[in-house]
């Protein structure tokens, strides 16, 4: 089986890694801020933040485009009321990249959250009676110990992203060059008579980069981690 590309193919491919990294860009501070909130304080209604936060892990991908679409679409109501009407983002490439940031940011939430509550507290505990800042804390002992986590969430998201299908064909569409991601591509495919071959070749790819992600953030995940231990 041939396994080029075709300039279109090329054209899937380089927008599911812009949208990827951009998608990624967008999730990992606040995944981290929304992880270490998460993991460090109790509150009232905590149980409930926790679920909306991930709602996009169980809820149908398409359910999540349509509330895009229907507070972010060019007559949506956050639009209407916080932006300029001739601001477009429904069907753009930027909407693909916020359907793939709203779907992996549970992704990168739990793997961080799960990453700093295996941190002990008493070392934050201990530096914060010495007068340590609250931010230097964070910066110097909860993130350096949480960072396999944050590593392994990151790379979570990114895969996420790349393989993300339902909400991005809601809000963002299926427009070739313009929001057709790989996915979108793979799709369009097994559409059209006789394009089994371009949507295996557009599988194999995706399911390597995937695979390539998941394996990266487990090597990356397991030499920090053997860092740590060794600097302990």
């Amino acid at each position: 089986m041939n396994l080029s590309l075709t300039p279109a193919e090329w054209e899937a491919l380089a927008l599911s890694l812009r949208v990827a990294a951009c998608s990624l860009l967008l999730v990992f501070i606040p995944g981290i801020a929304c992880g270490w909130f998460l993991a460090r304080k109790s509150f009232p209604g905590k149980v409930f933040v926790e679920a909306l936060v991930h709602a996009p892990l169980v809820l149908p991908p398409v359910v999540m485009g349509y509330a895009l679409l229907f507070s972010l679409g060019r007559h949506g109501f956050l639009s209407d009321t916080f932006f300029d009407s001739e601001l477009r983002l429904a069907f753009t490439w930027k909407a693909a990249a916020l359907a793939s940031t709203v779907m992996s940011f549970p992704l990168m939430v739990r793997a961080v959250r799960l990453a700093i509550e295996l941190v002990d507290a008493r070392l934050e505990q201990a530096a914060t009676t010495l007068g340590a800042s609250p931010w230097r804390v964070f910066w110097t002992i909860t993130l350096p110990l949480s960072l396999p986590g944050v590593v392994t969430g990151s790379l979570l998201a990114f895969a996420r992203s790349l393989g993300e299908f339902g909400a991005t064909i809601t809000f963002a569409g299926n427009l070739p060059g313009e929001t057709r991601t790989l996915p979108l591509a793979l799709f369009t495919e097994l559409q059209a008579p006789g394009g089994e071959a371009p949507a295996m070749r557009l599988a194999i790819i995706s399911i390597a980069i995937s695979l390539a992600a998941l394996v990266a953030s487990e090597l990356i995940a397991r030499r920090i981690s053997e860092r740590l231990g060794r600097s302990a």
